[in-house]
Formats: C-alpha cells, structure tokens, sequence
C-alpha cells in the first residue's frame, strides 16, 4: 500500500452532482486542493500568511485520471504525500478512496510552484524546513 503524509475524510454534497447523479468532474479538484490546504495546516503553515508575506503557492499542472464515479451521499477520503522535485517545484500525490469500501476513485499528481511578485522562487525555507520536521518526527 501506498504511504501517504496525510488523509482527511468528506462526504459528496448535492450540490456537486451533475444532471447524471455523479460528482462533476471539476469538483475533484476542489477535494484536492481543500486536502493541499489542510495537509500545510498540518505542516504548520498558512497558506494565507504566505499570501500577506508576498508568496503564493500555486498550481503548475494537474494530472488526475478518473478511474470511478462518486456518486450523491459517497463518503471518500482524500490521501496525500508531498515531496519535493527540483529547485522550485513540489508535487502533491493525491488519491481519493470511497468509504467504507476503500475502492480507489481518482489518482492525482498535482505540481505546485511558490511565486513572488508573479515569478517563479525557490520554495521558502520554512516550507523546506517544515517538510524536513515532519518527515523527520514521521520516520
């Protein structure tokens, strides 16, 4: 099985159905970075601190690939693990399984980029160094 550096567990609401019963696909998106969010909560950084010190961590590129539909009342967990690739560049593994079957619904690399004053920088040290300290307390 996969190692992942965290999870957090939702629920499909209505409103993200489309007219065949099933989750818009866009919306997978949305679970994705709601779970990049709360995975750097957990890291111990803000993602809207960042933003009021002039950096911004933004989406590169998304490459997910549907394997099954959720559908209306699905309860689903989305895992994820983060590692670094390059000078400037950190990928998200992202999967989300249906509850309680654990039958895997989509798997996602999600590439992010922290720019500063619309270019792109090396990530801050407190996000290196925050990574390196869970890891390292995670071992």
């Amino acid at each position: 099985m996969k190692s992942y550096d965290f999870e957090i567990e939702m629920d499909v609401r209505d409103y993200e159905l489309d007219t065949q019963g099933l989750v818009n696909n866009s919306v997978y998106q949305q679970y994705l970075e709601h779970a990049r969010h709360q995975l750097l909560k957990k890291l111990g950084l803000n993602f809207n601190e960042m933003h009021n010190n002039g950096v911004d961590a933004v989406v590169h590129k998304a490459e997910l690939v549907y394997k099954k539909p959720l559908m209306g009342d699905d309860s689903f967990v989305v895992r994820s693990s983060i590692r670094q690739s390059g000078n400037v560049r950190f990928l998200f593994d992202q999967d989300i399984y249906r509850r309680p079957d654990e039958t895997l619904m989509l798997t996602g690399v999600v590439t992010t980029v922290f720019m500063s004053g619309g270019r792109p920088i090396r990530p801050p040290e407190e996000v290196v160094e925050a990574l390196k300290k869970y890891r390292k307390s995670h071992e």
